[in-house]
């Protein structure tokens, strides 16, 4: 933060820009390589996994939430997370994205992505990137801004090469990337 003013400094904009851009890139990428599916589609598994897309589409918006909201922001979960026992069920966005409509997975994730960036956007401009995070690993280490969103970049490339696998397995679509046009 600049001195005496509430405000980024040109640098921390700069960077935080960048981070952005690379992780909307990544949710972009996601959402092709996961979008226009019916069910059938959604609950493919290929090879051994048990993974599917409409899983991995579930799973990302939890990440979003865990993540972004509760890590990084110090928020709720917000539903359907917090009213989920996941000491019970713990594959449940797993195994529930598998069998729910691909319009209401899709609709979770984007509805998850929506909040993370009014998150993400309070949060860089209250702390900047190197403020804290609002919680602390087990040993003793408090997690930068920049940090989670790096973290959220590589969830993203991971989940995504996931995506592509599984993906190419449904109906053949391969590729590096979505369009630069492409919405979600």
């Amino acid at each position: 933060m600049s001195d005496g003013d509430s405000q980024p400094s040109p640098s921390v904009t700069a960077e935080a820009k960048s981070l952005l851009s690379v992780l909307e890139r990544n949710r972009r990428t996601f959402a092709w390589k996961t979008s226009d599916l019916e069910q059938e589609g959604l609950s493919a598994t290929t090879a051994a996994s048990a993974m599917t897309l409409g899983g991995l589409v579930k799973h990302v918006a939890l990440v979003e939430a865990d993540w972004l909201a509760v890590k990084l922001a110090g928020q709720g979960y917000g539903p359907p997370w917090d009213a989920v026992d996941f000491d019970a069920d713990p594959d449940w966005e797993w195994r529930t994205g598998a069998v729910d409509s691909p319009e209401d997975v899709y609709a979770l994730w984007r509805d998850a992505v929506g909040r993370s960036r009014e998150i993400v956007a309070d949060v860089i401009n209250e702390r900047g990137l190197d403020g804290p995070a609002a919680f602390t690993w087990p040993d003793g280490r408090t997690p930068t801004v920049r940090s989670m969103l790096l973290d959220m970049i590589e969830e993203y490339a991971r989940h995504t090469g996931h995506a592509d696998i599984l993906r190419e397995a449904v109906d053949g679509r391969v590729g590096e990337g979505a369009p630069r046009d492409f919405t979600f």
